[in-house]
């Protein structure tokens, strides 16, 4: 490493390396027994937010028409903002996934002139610099990987080196998941993950109303339901969408499976 990567990483301590080990596991550990699409990009999500200081992260994923989808984001705040990318066309994000390159943004003010709508919109929500990072594999891109922050500085060269990792080690999980299966079997994975998003949205609508919730609450809510009684995010939102849960048990960490 260069005298710079060093000063960079001397402020990686031996905590963050543990944690970081961890998060490498959890995301291998997606793919033990099931295959959920959802929950290794909810994972994905979770790991950059907790290890980079970032508080905003989401994950763009072309449907099997090519069209731009956002299938994980750690606000309903980031999602919004991911959306008006899509929707208008613009953004670090769309760059990144058209050129299959990383774009780094360190002053997202500055940028007014090149995306005059996503820089608005995004310093409107506080944020101050982005990272846009491809989730590819060779000559295949799958995703994008997007980190805001709301204070400066913006991720140091090494910490976005940990950033692609996590975003490379999601990536040849899925495409291996690939290898082993029939060659239509990952478009049918992701749209089915793009579905469950739907129904999960719709799910946090539900929960919110019920327990006077905003939009975060809720989907913590339903997270936590679904790994306390290991059952798939997206079942435990359909559960919710038709009335087979109780709303009151995702409150109660740990409660008995609801009859089904």
């Amino acid at each position: 490493m260069t005298g710079l990567d060093d000063i960079e990483a001397s402020t990686w301590d031996s905590s963050r390396d543990a944690r970081l080990a961890e998060h490498f596991v959890d995301l291998a550990d997606t793919l033990v027994d099931d295959f959920d699409v959802v929950d290794l990009m909810d994972s994905l999500i979770r790991s950059c937010v907790e290890l980079l200081d970032t508080p905003a992260a989401a994950l763009l994923i072309p449907d099997p028409r090519g069209r731009l989808q956002v299938v994980a984001s750690s606000s309903e705040e980031t999602r919004l903002l991911e959306l008006l990318q899509i929707q208008n066309a613009e953004g670090p994000c769309l760059d990144s996934m058209r050129t299959a390159r990383p774009v780094n943004i360190g002053d997202i003010g500055a940028k007014r002139a090149r995306w005059p709508r996503f820089a608005a919109a995004a310093q409107v929500h506080g944020f101050t610099s982005v990272h846009a990072l491809p989730m590819r594999l060779r000559n295949e891109t799958i995703g994008s990987l997007n980190l805001f922050r709301t204070h400066p500085p913006p991720l140091s060269a090494h910490e976005q080196r940990i950033a692609q990792a996590l975003a490379d080690v999601a990536t040849i999980a899925i495409l291996q998941q690939r290898s082993i299966a029939r060659s239509t079997q990952l478009a049918d994975q992701l749209q089915s993950a793009l579905n469950s998003r739907v129904i999960i949205e719709q799910a946090k609508g539900v929960v919110a109303e019920f327990g006077q919730l905003d939009m975060n609450g809720a989907f913590a809510a339903l997270r936590t339901y679904s790994r306390d009684h290991n059952r798939k995010l997206a079942d435990v939102a359909a559960d919710v969408v038709v009335g087979r849960l109780d709303l009151e048990a995702l409150a109660r960490p740990g409660s008995p499976h609801p009859p089904q």
